[in-house]
């Protein structure tokens, strides 16, 4: 670990949209945890050494600032100039959302300085977007061919949108191409690095599983195959083989709460699936980092605060980087490793969601770390577990 992680190590540990990080899990937890009661990585909150937010210091947090002239949004992603960023944006000229349920989205790119900003798709309603590498083309997962079809929900697994489809565009939202075609729900879609692969989530028959696709949409292929496990949210590492994801169990739905969620990676031909958290807590939104060892993720700490972590492949007790009252959620990292883009709540739980950037650039996470393979799991599980005690 370099300096500054365990710097922060040592000082903070003793610390509605849905669409490619599938909100269902959020969006079940802020019902099943009104305000003031209790999450489920308390033991995360009490080593941080905080009673609540009236007692974190001024520097807790790294530097944050919100993305101006931006509207209401969630899941933004840094293009490769880690400047421009992509984002599902709440739009008027959406279909809207049933009552009570997550929609009304359409996916815009902005700078964010906030001087520029273009709406990329202007129908049905979007949910996760990304990148190519090129940066002269965009994916994103929409309605748009479907819109007479049951709007559905986003942030429930009962109700995803059948409709929803996976599109390629250029950048200014030209030339669409439809890569998907079926009744199936496909969303939670990136990219590799080298732009060859698209990984993306379909669910069939209540069965939410991965899948990877050629950037032309050709040599379509399912990686997991899991009865009980509920993939999504996949990112690809800087190998462009392995994949990141969360996973939650089908028979724990409703059951648990707040839902737990794991951590995995898998080779994208589906091999070598490696268990990367060991707990009981919602694990949510995992995001690799660059380096292709770290990655940010959320966390409920206490009274149904969400807050993001950075974790470590390798193992070992997470690194707190937000500290507000406030929900904070669905965050990624820049290319570079210097930014990240994240979501906080202005009004009510998971209310007013709008889309800020953190300087974290000194955690020193960056591609040039990337050591060039993936770390394999050094921390047992009771190392992992002590730690967070």
């Amino acid at each position: 670990m370099n300096a500054r992680l365990a710097v922060v190590s040592v000082g903070t540990l003793m610390a509605l949209l849905a669409g490619c990080n599938s909100g269902s899990e959020a969006e079940r937890a802020a019902k099943e945890f009104p305000a003031g009661e209790v999450g489920g990585a308390d033991s995360v909150s009490q080593a941080s050494g905080y009673a609540d937010a009236s007692d974190y210091p001024d520097d807790a947090e790294l530097p944050v600032r919100q993305v101006p002239n931006m509207p209401e949004s969630a899941e933004a992603y840094y293009a490769p100039d880690s400047f421009h960023l992509i984002a599902q944006t709440q739009d008027p000229d959406a279909i809207p959302a049933k009552e009570r349920a997550a929609g009304g989205a359409l996916t815009w790119i902005f700078t964010d300085d906030g001087e520029k900003r273009w709406r990329i798709n202007d129908r049905g309603q979007d949910a996760c977007s990304f990148f190519f590498p090129d940066m002269q083309r965009v994916v994103y997962t929409s309605t748009r061919d479907n819109m007479d079809m049951e709007v559905g929900n986003w942030s429930d697994e009962r109700e995803y949108p059948k409709g929803a489809e996976l599109y390629i565009a250029d950048l200014d939202g030209s030339n669409v191409q439809r890569l998907t075609d079926n009744e199936y729900y496909e969303a939670e879609v990136s990219v590799s690095p080298n732009g060859e692969w698209i990984v993306f989530g379909r669910q069939i028959d209540g069965k939410m599983d991965l899948w990877r696709m050629r950037a032309d949409g050709s040599e379509e292929q399912q990686i997991t195959f899991t009865d009980d496990w509920q993939e999504g949210a996949p990112f690809y590492l800087p190998d462009n083989e392995t994949v990141l994801t969360r996973a939650w169990r089908r028979s724990q739905y409703g059951e648990v709460r707040p839902t737990p969620m794991t951590v995995f990676t898998i080779k994208h031909d589906g091999s070598e699936r490696t268990q990367r958290t060991f707990d009981d807590d919602m694990n949510w939104a995992p995001y690799p980092a660059p380096d292709g060892r770290h990655y940010v993720f959320v966390r409920i700490i206490e009274n149904n605060n969400w807050e993001i972590f950075l974790g470590d492949l390798a193992g070992g007790p997470p690194v707190r980087l937000t500290y507000n009252r406030s929900f904070d959620g669905f965050p990624s990292l820049s290319p570079d490793g210097k930014k990240m883009l994240f979501t906080r709540s202005h009004g009510g739980f998971m209310s007013n969601l709008y889309t800020y950037v953190m300087d974290v650039s000194s955690l020193n996470i960056g591609p040039d770390q990337w050591a060039g393979a993936v770390p394999p799991v050094s921390a047992t599980p009771q190392a992992e577990q002590v730690a967070l005690r």
